[in-house]
């Protein structure tokens, strides 16, 4: 775009070139794979480095398609360039493997998605790379904890399972003031690149589950890695060489997704907070986890450096027999049971946080529960989760 604009007009026509595409809105999918040069000296020069990011030489390298996706998702994370993946967890270990070596030494919060901790217990472990998981509320404390090796910092803010949110900027300044080098990366699925924007608090590497909310209906795997300057060549080579790419319809399905990014985390935040709040009044819930109430304890941090919520929170329930707790989700009517969230479509699952912790106790006596508010009518979610207590109540 010829100049900044405003964050929604930016998620709207960002990446896109219309002119480049005969006019059309969307850019067409590219499917390809072998790129035919029309000379010698054209075939020879494609096999030298280029400083072009959008220069086509072999399907898995780049295509208009992608080129679309990731300039926007790049734009909108403030990172010098991005790159696709076939997941969001793919786009943590494509991103570690890309900044750690063997006798490295890297920090990942304690809270972090349940996958990447079993990223850095298996395949890091064998390759030689120690990690060590540090409290979530750690901050600038942060600093006790880098030794002479460790090269890189993995956050997650706020945690996906239990919501706590960071100090970033505390934690970057602690990287930035350790005597050598050390790389911070952040997974920005929950807020998404609308809401918060690590990047421009310093932070060097921003991975998404892109499934998540800028796809937005339930239906692609993506993840996508944007970083500064520094790292983005180091995140290039290694997605290069690892021959990582994604199907050319997805790329599509998510940019098209994108579009409406916006207007889909508005009401999904609006849902979010109506429905927190209202399950911090009933009697069946302990705790409400959401940084967007006032008294969580996340508050302060989150209102700071973000400027929205997301859909997605916890609620922790009085203690309940388990026949008590399926009778309440079994018969919801509104919130299905399955894994992932972001879609237009309420989920609510229950929670075992207390499995994935080394650093730090998950401390409850009562079950976990994490929602996403979807785009349902408001009243209807209140209803049908009245309905579940009512089951619980009378379940035996």
């Amino acid at each position: 775009m010829s100049r900044q604009h405003r964050p929604d007009t930016e998620i709207v026509h960002a990446g896109r070139h219309p002119e480049d595409q005969k006019g059309a809105v969307n850019p067409p999918v590219y499917h390809a794979s072998t790129i035919l040069f029309p000379t010698l000296d054209a075939l020879e020069a494609a096999q030298k480095p280029s400083a072009d990011p959008h220069r086509v030489t072999y399907g898995r390298r780049g295509t208009p398609t992608s080129f679309v996706l990731s300039d926007a998702v790049a734009a909108l994370e403030g990172g010098a360039g991005c790159v696709l993946t076939p997941s969001g967890l793919s786009a943590v270990s494509i991103t570690l493997l890309a900044l750690l070596k063997t006798g490295d030494h890297l920090l990942i919060v304690d809270s972090c998605y349940g996958p990447s901790r079993n990223f850095c217990n298996g395949v890091l472990r064998k390759l030689g790379i120690e990690t060590t998981y540090y409290d979530p509320l750690i901050g600038a404390g942060i600093a006790g904890l880098i030794r002479p090796n460790t090269a890189v910092i993995f956050m997650e803010s706020p945690g996906s399972l239990t919501f706590e949110v960071q100090d970033v900027p505390a934690i970057v300044a602690a990287a930035k003031a350790s005597d050598h080098r050390i790389w911070t990366v952040i997974d920005n699925t929950w807020a998404s690149p609308h809401f918060f924007k690590p990047i421009r608090l310093g932070v060097d590497v921003s991975v998404q589950a892109a499934t998540k909310y800028i796809v937005g209906h339930s239906d692609v795997l993506i993840g996508t890695i944007s970083a500064n300057a520094e790292a983005l060549p180091l995140i290039v080579k290694a997605h290069g060489d690892m021959g990582i790419w994604t199907g050319p319809d997805d790329m599509y399905l998510t940019q098209r997704g994108l579009r409406t990014l916006s207007v889909r985390l508005a009401r999904h935040q609006e849902t979010g907070l109506a429905l927190a709040r209202w399950l911090q009044a009933r009697p069946e819930v302990a705790r409400a986890l959401h940084p967007g109430l006032a008294d969580d304890p996340g508050h302060a941090l989150w209102k700071r450096d973000f400027s929205g919520a997301s859909g997605l929170f916890g609620a922790l329930l009085h203690p309940v027999s388990r026949a008590k707790l399926a009778a309440f989700l079994d018969g919801l009517e509104f919130f299905g049971m399955g894994w992932s969230w972001g879609g237009f479509e309420s989920l609510c699952v229950p929670q075992h946080p207390e499995s994935l912790r080394s650093a730090t106790r998950w401390q409850a006596d009562g079950p976990l529960l994490r929602f996403h508010a979807g785009l349902e009518d408001i009243d209807d979610l209140i209803e049908d989760l009245a309905a579940g207590f009512a089951r619980m109540a009378a379940a035996d």
